[in-house]
């Protein structure tokens, strides 16, 4: 029965929507413009100038030779603000970086790292456009730096964050082949260095040490942490998470938003055996490693300083270094402060045997499903040179796998088709009894062997696919601007040509109209995806329900504006989709015998009821 066989489809369409874009308008949507207006708002307000930092002493003394409470490190406060990034820069002397991915420098200020530039990635995609800045000295406009030290028992600072280092030795740059050594001596009979060595991308090893001139054992206990000064601007999409994460313990993920941190306080863990805590961003992150199997606590942890949110995330390891009397004793930690590229992190797993350091990239619910797109997206991108391509390639595949589940669906809507004349008997000879009806509609299935629920397969198969590409286009870094062909030089980015600025010619910004401003981002490519979409829909006839007519009718054009501000990316796939389910669809049908006429069916499309048909059909 078409009618029956058109319901099903708009069931399927219909679910499509709820789970593809509903959360778009109710959810993402506001909280998108939430986290717009706070940023403004962070980012005019000036740092408040506070007292040198400190560290917080936990509540209580802890008793000799335990460990302090966790993440010792205290909270960090802020100290004197400067106007720009430059001018904190230039307020304490630097040991500059400098490798082939990253550029900044090391402050001997605390011996901080919090200068690090990405030399491999601009800000757009203008290559002639600045390189992606990641750390920023405290002080400054969104300060964000990694410090390491010695906490002693009761949770004061052994190594205080305004102890001026000197560089040790001829070495004054850190590359990936030559290390520095930074040196503080607290005057007190302790000489601390610190030998911070980084590889070609992004992973600092720092290794510390303490040399004991004094008559006593000394205890110390290393920490490390992350400090972010400002709330900073996130996506807030739910396929990606940004803010404090990490993981601590035998299948421990800890992962928090930033309002929850600042809501909380603090989040403690303790006696995790090794981990790794940091600050993750869409495509950037900064984490701090445990040697691996070192017990450790940990900390989220935020606090409201004038009008600037301070976030920090940190670890203090619960055995203590012990130094005895005339020795020496030292301690290794790591620090990543990069981008997250997929194979380079998985490779720092492997080497040093970090624990699942991979779960940096949030790869969503269905990681299953995502991790292997994004894999198949990457083998295909060697082949083909170009990521666009390679999406293509991914929905041959995918049509080729789910074939067999197709070829049913279809065919059962071609015997639908042919066994419509005996279907509108049914209708006639039951047509005031609906049970009687339906029991002899299911025998005429079950003797056809039809299946009416076959054409929502064809759709529902696609929304897992669906999902989990969006996710890679939208958080894979991989993707972030990557070409296409033409005008589309950001598969990650919404099509840039807009109908209502004809395409260009008129200078105004559609989306931001109020309320509406989100759908008027129409390019080529949603048109073309539209287009596509309603001549598949061409390929039945069209529906004798008003009802089912008008929302077959109306829904391209609704699909069209809610892609209309999705990544190219999705856009060109669903497009290409549209394109090869119209000749699968009409070679499964004619193979099985059903009429497919679509150019009779488009046609139709366009003419108009006569008056006394369409009043017959509303009566």
């Amino acid at each position: 029965m078409q009618s029956e066989n058109n319901r099903n489809m708009i069931i399927a369409i219909v679910l499509s929507v709820v789970v593809l874009f509903g959360w778009q308008f109710f959810v993402a949507g506001p909280q998108l413009e939430q986290a717009q207006r706070r940023a403004e708002a962070e980012t005019a307000a000036q740092l408040q100038p506070t007292a040198d930092q400190g560290l917080a002493t936990p509540a209580g003394t802890a008793a000799p030779g335990a460990a302090p409470a966790a993440a010792a490190s205290g909270d960090a406060t802020l100290p004197g603000t400067f106007a720009t990034r430059d001018a904190a820069l230039a307020a304490s002397p630097r040991v500059a970086i400098d490798t082939p991915a990253l550029s900044g420098s090391i402050s001997l200020t605390g011996a901080r790292i919090d200068d690090v530039r990405l030399k491999e990635y601009h800000e757009t995609v203008d290559p002639n456009s600045p390189i992606i800045t990641l750390l920023s000295p405290a002080g400054g406009p969104g300060g964000y730096y990694v410090e390491q030290g010695f906490a002693t028992a009761d949770g004061a600072q052994a190594t205080p964050p305004d102890a001026t280092w000197a560089v040790e030795g001829d070495n004054q740059t850190l590359t990936q082949a030559t290390p520095v050594t930074l040196r503080w001596d607290n005057g007190a009979g302790l000489v601390f260095r610190r030998t911070i060595s980084v590889d070609d991308h992004y992973l600092f090893t720092v290794v510390q040490s303490v040399e004991n001139a004094g008559t006593g054992d000394v205890m110390l206990f290393p920490f490390s942490r992350v400090v972010r000064q400002g709330m900073p601007h996130v996506q807030n999409f739910f396929v990606q998470h940004e803010g404090p994460l990490g993981v601590l313990g035998t299948n421990n993920l800890v992962s928090k938003k930033y309002s929850d941190v600042l809501h909380d306080g603090q989040n403690n863990w303790t006696s995790a055996t090794g981990g790794w805590v940091g600050i993750g961003d869409k495509y950037w992150a900064t984490a701090i490693l445990s040697f691996p199997g070192a017990p450790l606590n940990a900390r989220f942890s935020a606090n409201r300083q004038g009008t600037t949110d301070v976030f920090q995330t940190s670890f203090v390891e619960s055995t203590p270094l012990v130094v005895p009397a005339g020795g020496t004793a030292e301690n290794k930690t790591y620090t990543f402060a990069g981008a997250k590229q997929t194979h380079v992190i998985d490779n720092y797993d492997k080497t040093y045997g970090f624990d699942r350091l991979e779960l940096l990239i949030d790869w969503g619910w269905l990681h299953f499903i995502t991790r292997p797109m994004f894999e198949l997206l990457n083998f295909l991108y060697g082949i083909l040179g170009n990521f666009g391509l390679a999406i293509l390639a991914v929905t041959v595949i995918v049509k080729a796998l789910f074939f067999p589940l197709a070829n049913r669906s279809y065919a059962s809507m071609a015997a639908m088709r042919r066994v419509q004349p005996e279907m509108k008997a049914i209708q006639e000879r039951f047509k005031d009894d609906r049970v009687q009806q339906q029991q002899a509609m299911m025998e005429l299935y079950k003797k056809e062997k039809i299946n009416p629920l076959s054409g929502c397969w064809p759709i529902l198969i696609q929304i897992p696919v669906f999902f989990s590409l969006y996710t890679v286009i939208f958080i894979s870094l991989e993707m972030r601007h990557a070409p296409f062909f033409g005008w589309i030089v950001d598969l990650a980015a919404p099509d840039p040509t807009n109908i209502f600025t004809l395409f260009g010619l008129i200078p105004w910004n559609p989306t931001a109209v109020p309320v509406i401003g989100g759908l008027l981002h129409l390019g080529i490519w949603p048109l073309i995806m539209g287009v596509t979409m309603w001549v598949q829909m061409r390929l039945n006839p069209p529906p004798p329900d008003p009802t089912q007519a008008m929302i077959f009718n109306w829904m391209p054009v609704i699909f069209t504006f809610m892609l209309g501000s999705f990544p190219a990316g999705l856009v060109i796939y669903w497009a290409w989709n549209n394109l090869l389910s119209v000749t699968q669809q009409w070679f499964i049908m004619k193979r099985h015998g059903a009429e497919v006429d679509l150019l009779g069916n488009i046609a139709a499309s366009f003419k108009r009821k006569p008056k006394a048909e369409a009043g017959g059909k509303a009566s």
